[in-house]
């Protein structure tokens, strides 16, 4: 028979107190991703940026280092990527909706933001906190060109319904057919949209398990 678990209250008043003083104790962004831009390395754990990551660092700048010289920190303003602009020719930005700035910060540039991300063309509906603010290669949209930077025009996606079978399994089909008399008047195909289940589909799949 198991032992019955005592309860320890100050063993865990104690647990609670080490966890709340290492919460505390913990390094803040500010110090966590400062950097020395001369030996290019993080003060706090000596590790050196990539060399592919220099050329950015010295050009371009980080989210909070453009939202601390704005009013209000830049909500509702406009924001991007340079790698966005490189990789995509969709529209690919952030709409920021709230901003919790460090303030502990020697200039307030360094905090954690909130906001609708579109990319691709494609804007989600929840608000959601927005990753990579340490990474060196945001850019802020002018207010003058944000209407022109978030036009975009969505172009139709070109849909399979049909794919040809692989020579060995198409040969094994004709042959089926020709043993069973079947009149070869097509060439056998796969059906795609059969196979395609939607993500509700899967889902419904999954719940209707077997029982344990």
């Amino acid at each position: 028979m198991a032992r019955k678990k005592l309860h320890r209250p100050i063993a865990a008043m104690a647990k609670k107190i080490r966890e709340y003083r290492a919460l505390k104790n913990r390094p803040r962004d500010s110090e966590r991703f400062a950097l020395d831009y001369e030996t290019m390395r993080r003060p706090l754990t000596q590790k050196r940026l990539p060399v592919r990551a220099w050329e950015d660092v010295r050009n371009e700048n980080r989210l909070f280092a453009l939202l601390c010289r704005l009013p209000r920190f830049g909500v509702g303003r406009t924001v991007t990527r340079k790698s966005w602009l490189w990789a995509h020719d969709e529209p690919c930005y952030w709409v920021i909706t709230k901003v919790k700035a460090d303030y502990t910060a020697e200039n307030m540039d360094h905090g954690r933001a909130w906001g609708y991300l579109t990319f691709r063309g494609k804007t989600e509906e929840d608000v959601r906190e927005i990753d990579k603010v340490m990474y060196h290669d945001w850019r802020m949209v002018p207010k003058h060109e944000e209407e022109a930077f978030k036009k975009f025009t969505p172009v139709p996606e070109e849909t399979i319904q049909y794919l040809p079978y692989p020579p060995l399994l198409r040969a094994m089909i004709l042959a089926q057919w020709q043993k069973e008399g079947k009149p070869i008047t097509e060439e056998p195909m796969i059906d795609v949209q059969r196979f395609r289940a939607s993500p509700h589909q899967s889902a419904k799949k999954k719940a209707a398990g077997t029982p344990v």
